[in-house]
């Protein structure tokens, strides 16, 4: 016999792609899904532990130094050591579970119930997740080289990309190309999820830490809500396959 469909997962209509109608929306659900949501943090938080202490000023140091072999070795021998570990495991695990966990806050936006192991389904497309946060950063930082403005403007262009790598398995390339069309229009209203999400986040500090905590899953949740107001109409109207 099959099982009665769970009522919290019942198909929802997409909200509109505005900024407060993708607050309120995912105001609504995050309270439907609160406890996964919260798992789902607390996983992507302890995933970055292991790269905490890589402080900027190390950073700046280690890519100041003229490579060599000998210089690369004697530095893995010491504290430099850490560091080299610590930028892979962000480039290799890091970054792509912050991109698992954003498909999870777009399950949630959706309303399709879900469970935590999801995040890691990231690792279907780990390669392109990986290549993609690479093409981001390059991107992104090129922009910001150029007086910020241009490096805001790409942030907002390329803010999708997560969500086309994991919910569609796009490779990196396509996925930025995609990003880039589906913003056509629509970056403004992710800048105003950015410059909304400090007030929220202002807020949740006064409230301490879990006030915070809130606020970053809500804010999370309404940058996948607007993904979805965006693309999910376009996904629907994209020709299915012809037969065979």
């Amino acid at each position: 016999m099959d099982a009665t469909p769970d009522k919290k997962s019942a198909p929802v209509a997409a909200s509109p792609p505005r900024v407060f109608a993708s607050y309120r929306h995912a105001w609504k659900q995050l309270w439907k899904y609160f406890i996964e949501l919260l798992l789902v943090s607390i996983v992507a938080i302890l995933f970055s532990i292991p790269s905490i202490g890589l402080s900027v000023e190390e950073f700046g140091e280690f890519i100041g130094e003229r490579f060599s072999l000998d210089l690369f070795l004697i530095r893995l021998q010491g504290p430099w050591g850490y560091v080299i570990f610590a930028l892979a495991y962000i480039l290799l695990i890091e970054w792509p579970i912050e991109y698992g966990a954003a498909f999870t806050f777009l399950l949630a936006a959706r309303n399709e119930n879900f469970e935590v192991k999801r995040m890691f389904e990231v690792f279907k497309n780990w390669g392109n997740a990986i290549f993609a946060n690479i093409l981001q950063a390059v991107i992104i930082g090129m922009g910001v080289v150029f007086l910020i403005v241009p490096g805001i403007i790409f942030g907002c262009k390329l803010a999708f990309v997560p969500y086309l790598i994991v919910d569609r398995r796009m490779d990196a390339v396509a996925a930025i190309k995609e990003s880039w069309r589906l913003t056509r229009g629509h970056a403004w209203k992710i800048f105003g999820i950015g410059c909304l999400a400090l007030v929220v986040a202002l807020l949740g500090l006064l409230l301490f830490g879990i006030g915070l905590a809130v606020a970053i899953m809500w804010i999370r949740l309404a940058s996948a809500t607007l993904y979805w107001a965006v693309a999910g109409p376009m996904q629907r109207e994209e020709p299915s396959a012809e037969p065979a």
